[in-house]
């Protein structure tokens, strides 16, 4: 499930902090400041700390979001925080732009507009903190991204430059089923927020914000979910970025990784070998016919969670049945009886490597939906390690989010420097719960 991120950006997922330590060193799995062991309360307080007043967010202070300031009140009540509006009384009107500016509405099955949304993100979105890294989603990626089941093509929303038509600006919202606890909400996920670099000054962010709402709004909708790789008012949810290299010669070429002390290139090669062909019996890549045994199988697993996409087939369909270079899903199939026990999947997010003489493209590979029942997880993920490596892909991304945690560590991921923050709009859950259980379905980042 697609969620979002943007100049409420989702992190590139950013650096191994070092990706060639032995896997015995303790250094390489330290937590970050905001991990496992850090709750909402001590990032939210910390942040707090370290802004003036002047540089809190404005902004975000007057929307319905969780505030800092509202942490641990037991006397808030949880869900909708705001009620919602007639739908006589919502704006009929685009909110105003600078002069120069125009609204448009973006024609993602037009391939001159894809070209264009392809250009804008590829050259002005979420860049890693060194400038090293942007990504660069595919066309392929973005329509998949962007027509999920019941979707509005009046949320793919542009700014062009009225004079030239370029397009400088970009926000996307989908509609998306999603449970908080026992309560099933119709949200908008909202994604993909891009302002060209050169009119990062022009406060075009807020109005492509307010814009997306209320087209939203006009939909009887009043509730969104987003990401962002920065802290806002509030996270309900806190996930680290963990990474696996399978070419760590490239990985550590272009400045992902860092050859460790005392590490040779071939002892660090031979350190992330894997086999040649997954292990398990049964092993296959999802097909068609499978989409009702994995809907129940991901339903089941879902339940478990308080806050997660509420799929059904047509969903399931859509997200995780294959797409070459979009979305990569194995299952495993008893030999005996031919029943799905276990799911694993992966989606395809590249990145453009920046100043860099020798790679211009660093193929990655991110961690979706996983579900073992019968294979233990440890194996079925190595299974989907090999099947990457097999396919070419320099770096696989996980976020410690959902039972990931049980695995990063034996298969050699290391924790990365980029963080991701999951949000809800206009929606409170009182209390802060185990934020890296509890949200399931980062795409984005991620695209997601």
């Amino acid at each position: 499930m697609v969620v979002g991120d943007g100049h409420l950006n989702s992190a590139t997922g950013g650096k191994d902090q070092d990706s060639s330590l032995a896997p015995s060193d303790p250094q390489r799995y330290a937590p970050a400041a905001e991990g496992s062991s850090a709750s909402i309360d001590a990032i939210a307080h910390r942040i707090q700390e370290s802004l003036s007043v002047s540089k809190r967010h404005r902004f975000w202070e007057t929307q319905p979001v969780g505030q800092f300031k509202d942490l641990g009140d037991a006397s808030l009540t949880e869900g909708q925080i705001e009620p919602p509006s007639a739908l006589s009384e919502v704006k009929q009107e685009p909110y105003n732009l600078p002069v120069p500016y125009e609204w448009t509405t973006c024609d993602i099955d037009d391939d001159g507009t894809a070209a264009e949304i392809y250009n804008l993100l590829a050259n002005n979105y979420v860049e890693d903190d060194d400038n090293m890294f942007r990504f660069n989603y595919s066309k392929e990626f973005l329509r998949w991204a962007l027509r999920p089941p019941g979707y509005f093509k009046t949320w793919h929303i542009g700014v062009r430059v009225r004079a030239t038509k370029k397009l400088v600006g970009f926000i996307t919202g989908v509609p998306a089923r999603i449970r908080a606890r026992s309560e099933v909400v119709l949200m908008a996920e909202v994604n993909f927020l891009c302002v060209h670099k050169k009119l990062r000054s022009k406060r075009l962010a807020p109005v492509l914000i307010k814009e997306v709402t209320r087209r939203v709004h006009l939909e009887n909708m009043w509730q969104a979910a987003y990401t962002a790789g920065v802290v806002l008012p509030t996270p309900v949810a806190t996930c680290q970025y963990w990474h696996r290299s399978l070419n760590p010669k490239k990985l550590i070429d272009v400045g992902f990784s860092r050859l460790g002390a005392r590490m040779t290139m071939s002892r660090t090669i031979r350190l992330y070998k894997l086999p040649a062909s997954p292990a398990t019996p049964g092993f296959r890549k999802m097909e068609l016919r499978d989409v009702p045994a994995v809907t129940r199988m991901l339903r089941e697993y879902l339940s478990r969670f308080v806050v997660a996409p509420d799929l059904d087939e047509k969903d399931v369909e859509h997200w995780l049945l294959p797409r070459e270079d979009v979305v990569d899903s194995f299952l495993v199939e008893s030999p005996e009886n031919h029943d799905i026990t276990d799911f694993c999947s992966f989606y395809t997010l590249p990145s453009s490597i920046l100043n860099n003489a020798n790679y211009s493209n660093l193929k990655a590979a991110y961690s979706y939906y996983n579900v073992a029942t019968k294979t233990p997880l440890l194996q079925l993920m190595n299974d989907l390690l090999i099947v990457a490596k097999q396919k070419d892909y320099d770096v696989f991304n996980a976020l410690d989010v959902m039972e990931n945690e049980s695995f990063l560590k034996e298969l050699k991921f290391g924790p990365g420097d980029g963080m991701l923050h999951y949000y809800l709009y206009n929606y409170r859950l009182r209390q802060p719960f185990d934020a890296f259980r509890t949200w399931i379905g980062t795409l984005v980042g991620s695209l997601l």
